[in-house]
């Protein structure tokens, strides 16, 4: 890649603030400019990706991969070998987590006290990817050198979901020891520059009354076979809300933050399983949501995403996240 995006001074002022312990130092300076820079260089691998195909090999799940799949996977994987205190990474394309090859450097060679696990999703949305829809990269950024075994709400500190789109937007949020939780919005290449720009400083969900409200159906088809899932579906018709779903994860969570309302829905049922990895997908998502005042739950159980550390890379599970109040009117519906 060629571009080399660069942070404004009111982004690194904002990160600054969020971050001003010495002790993160490495995430502030090196390891979330990389991951943006990483993101602004994805969108511009699609941009050049006119022909989108099979790579003719599949990542570790038996998922059929993408040509595209595989240049995000080696864009973010290029950028965290920038980035020493970044000791360990997985994906959902390569779900081991490895030690990431810095060369002849090292957190330890360095004398980094910081040490980072990266577990993320290149390119999530990629059965979408061929019409032109938007889609979206996810990142989780973990204290230690394993995200397994650890308390996913302590121990995740960073989520990113990147935007690829008409335009290229990132929502981040953090939760450190030390500093208030934070959700932000950040945007690519205004007027042209190769410049990562605030868009908003703090993202968060409206509370009641709504001036309009909104709900995005993921397993549509579930509903044929759970009546209660159909009730739900009748409800938000009758209720008059507003229908926003793309089948692109990463988009429909980012319309709800947009709007300051929504509620997203992907359960589970006998013929439609788990296909949501918690690890690549639903831990970043959950912190953002929690960041930005909402909820996120596992519609098996009603439990809070966040409330199990993981054992295995694979450990799959439904969603329900958006607002406050409407994820506890789903678990109602749904679970009562």
């Amino acid at each position: 890649m060629t571009d080399r995006s660069t942070l404004s001074p009111e982004l690194n002022q904002l990160l600054q603030t969020a971050l001003p312990s010495d002790q993160r130092q490495s995430l502030r300076t090196s390891v979330l400019p990389a991951l943006l820079t990483s993101i602004s260089d994805i969108a511009d691998t699609l941009r050049r990706s006119q022909h989108v195909s099979l790579a003719g090999t599949a990542n570790a799940f038996g998922d059929d991969q993408l040509n595209v799949d595989v240049a995000t996977e080696n864009v973010i994987r290029a950028a965290l070998s920038s980035c020493p205190s970044v000791v360990t990474a997985s994906s959902e394309e390569e779900p081991i987590e490895k030690a990431v090859d810095h060369g002849n450097a090292s957190a330890e060679t360095l004398g980094s006290a910081e040490k980072y696990t990266v577990a993320f999703d290149p390119l999530d949305g990629s059965s979408i990817i061929a019409p032109n829809w938007t889609v979206g990269t996810i990142v989780g950024i973990w204290d230690g050198k394993s995200a397994l075994h650890q308390d996913p709400k302590q121990n995740q500190i960073v989520s990113i979901l990147g935007v690829l789109g008409p335009r290229t937007t990132a929502t981040i949020a953090l939760r450190v020891d030390g500093s208030a939780p934070l959700c932000f919005e950040v945007g690519y290449g205004d007027q042209g520059s190769s410049t990562w720009e605030v868009i908003r400083p703090k993202v968060q969900l409206d509370a009641a009354p709504y001036k309009a409200r909104y709900f995005a159906p993921a397993n549509l088809r579930s509903a044929g076979e759970d009546p209660k899932y159909m009730s739900l579906i009748s409800y938000y018709i009758e209720n008059r809300y507003n229908l926003r779903y793309s089948g692109g994860l990463v988009p429909d969570i980012v319309h709800a933050l947009v709007k300051g309302h929504g509620v997203y829905m992907n359960p589970v049922t006998g013929t439609s399983k788990a296909k949501l990895r918690r690890l690549y997908e639903l831990f970043p998502i959950a912190l953002i949501m929690e960041c930005a005042g909402g909820k996120a739950v596992d519609p098996a159980n009603g439990e809070d995403i966040l409330a199990r550390p993981l054992q295995n890379c694979d450990e799959r599970a439904g969603l329900i996240c958006g607002t406050a109040e409407e994820v506890d009117i789903v678990k109602q519906k749904l679970l009562d």
